[in-house]
This record gives C-alpha cells, structure tokens and sequence, in this order.
C-alpha cells in the first residue's frame, strides 16, 4: 500500500475541506446518537501511524490518523470517529473519569449506541461467518454453480434451490431464537449519482436477501467530494451472499447490454440507463414470482426484528425518498425481458473495481 498524501501533498484547500467534512460528519453522529450532548472539540489529523485515533480529554481534542483517513473507505473513517466519540461521551457525558478507558461504562455505551468497542485495530464489519453459516453458503455455492448450467430447467431449478436453502436456513435460525451477529458491508463504489437500477437492485437485497439496505453518505477527501454508496445490513452469511448478488447482477446487466447494443447494431449508449433499470426490474419480477410459490409451500419470511433494532442503533433517523422511473421505453422493455430471463450462478468473470465471488479469498 502506497503512503497516504501529506497535508502538503493533499493540498491546504482538500485538507480543509477534508477537516469541514469530518466537523460535518461529527455533527451528525452527535445528533444522531447522542441528542447533540456532546460539545464538538477540536478535530485534527495526526501523522502517528500507531493509533487510529485518539480522544484527549484535557486538550479536548479528538486525533484521527491521516492513514486512516486516506487509506481506508470513509466508512471505518466513520466507525473510528464514533469509537472516540463514545470515549467523549464517558468523560463529559456520564462524568466518568476513574474507570479505565475501555471500561465497564464504556462497553456499556457502545453496546447502547450500536459502535464497535474494540481497542485496538480496525473496526469490524461484524466477523466471519459461523460455522452453521459456513457450511449452508458452501451448499449454495455449489447449487449457484450448477445453475451455470446450459439447460434453462436445470439451471433454473438450481438456483431456485439455491434461494429457498437460504430462506430455509434464516427461518430456521429466527425459530432457534439463537443469538445472531450482525455486521455491514458497503457495495460497490461511491457515486455522485444512483441510477434507477441500482436503487431497482437495493430494493431486490433487501427484499428477497434476508438484508436491511440503505444509501449512506460517504466522502472522497483526495477528489473532495461527497458520494453515495450502498450499506447493507445483516448476519455475515447472508452478508456474503448480497454482495455476491449485486456484483453478480451488476456484472450481468451490463454484459446483456453490451449485448443488446451489438444484436441491434446500436452506436450510442444513449438509452443504457433505461436498458439497465429493465434488467434488474424484471429480475426482481421473477424473484416476486418465486415468493409467491414459497409461499405456497409454506415458507413465508417476515422481517429480522433483531436485525431491525440492530439497524435502528445504527441509523436512528431515517429519510425515505421518492424517485420517479425512467420513461418506459422500448429500451427499458428489452431490458425487463432480458431480467426475467437471468439464472443468479456461480462462476463469471470479474467486474471492474470489484471481485464476484462466493465463500472466496
């Protein structure tokens, strides 16, 4: 890994805008999780690569590592600033000064606020799958890759099989009662704009994958700049298998595309958006159609309540917007009917900027 730009090299503008962005990001997570109680300190970047961050109560400064900041997604930039910020919040919330830093007060404020209490390293995404989970993604894993199938039944009854084992096995594991872990993953790459399908393809994780999905706000400090990216929620295994899903359908949407455009000896990419939003509608028409026979047999799936208050500790506040659809052209039918058609398999090659895998390295 190449060395993070110095302040010098970052340029004074992007390091002040990238100094605004964190006050930003401080004064959300203040309103979000602790009632606007905490009063903003000074934040500042260290060039100490031995920590990630620091809260020092007498100077009342909150240190991130610019390591940190320029190496990792903004995400786990994210979860530190809200582990110092828990730290803060002992000291001048609670008032607690003679416990040790990681303390019974602390753990305690952390396990309330949903934040990740570890001392040291990088923050978890929720750990690995159990070894329960691990064996039911192998079997699916398996059933995905005979869905690879040249007969369209095979196939289909495959990955057929491969959804109802995994609606099985979360029913199977609400009824236990049993204590679940849950953790995040961000999909994909931040963007200044989401496209219909790609809000179309969150809507099909967390309809039919057993995940809570949200578009999060991220920053870009090198570029300036503010995106979005998808975050999705859930156990670890079903986790690995919504990322699976959307580098998987994403991957596919675009290669029906290029498809399309040379069958019809198209020479502009004028209509790939509404193309792209068909795609994945009619693949989650398909996904529909097979609820409905789950349904039949008896597998009906109702929501995680113990995802959705692990969720709720994440994000207190949630906004809900409206979008308009694209116009439903001729494009955009192509493409529903090109969706409808997608067998969800094992084994395609790597999209750029991303790895579609299951269960790999």
């Amino acid at each position: 890994m190449t060395a993070p730009p110095t302040a010098a090299q970052l340029g004074a503008e992007l390091e002040a805008a990238l100094l605004r962005e964190l006050r930003h990001t401080y004064d959300d997570l203040n309103a979000a999780h602790f009632r606007r109680k905490l009063r903003r300190p000074s934040l500042e970047l260290s060039d100490a690569r031995g920590r990630l961050g620091r809260w020092v109560r007498e100077a009342r400064v909150l240190e991130l590592s610019r390591a940190l900041v320029l190496e990792h997604p903004w995400g786990v930039v994210v979860e530190v600033l809200k582990h110092e910020m828990a730290h803060q919040w002992v000291h001048e919330g609670l008032g607690e000064l003679d416990e040790s830093a990681h303390g019974r007060s602390f753990r305690a404020a952390c396990e309330r606020l949903g934040i990740d209490a570890s001392a040291t390293g990088l923050p978890t995404a929720g750990g690995a799958p159990g070894e329960r989970d691990v064996r039911v993604l192998e079997r699916i894993a398996k059933l995905l890759a005979l869905a690879g199938s040249p007969n369209q039944h095979e196939a289909e009854a495959a990955m057929s099989a491969a959804h109802r084992l995994m609606l099985r096995h979360n029913l199977d594991a609400a009824a236990a009662l049993e204590p679940r872990g849950y953790g995040y993953r961000h999909l994909g790459v931040a963007t200044g704009r989401v496209g219909e399908a790609d809000r179309i393809l969150a809507v099909i994780l967390d309809e039919h994958f057993f995940v809570e999905a949200i578009w999060v706000t991220v920053y870009r400090p090198v570029e300036g700049k503010r995106g979005r990216v998808l975050e999705v929620c859930g156990t670890q295994a079903n986790l690995e298998l919504a990322a699976y899903v959307h580098a998987f359908l994403r991957h596919t949407a675009e290669g029906l595309w290029r498809e399309h455009r040379r069958a019809r000896a198209i020479d502009s990419d004028r209509d790939r958006r509404a193309y792209l939003a068909g795609v994945m509608s009619g693949f989650c028409d398909k996904l529909e159609s097979e609820r409905s026979s789950h349904r039949a047999a008896g597998l009906v799936w109702v929501r995680d309540a113990d995802l959705g208050g692990w969720f709720k500790k994440r994000h207190p506040y949630v906004q809900t917007t409206r979008h308009a659809g694209s116009r439903r052209t001729e494009a955009h039918a192509h493409g529903r009917a090109a969706g409808r058609a997608i067998v969800l398999h094992k084994g395609v090659a790597a999209p750029a900027g991303g790895v579609v895998r299951l269960l790999g390295k």
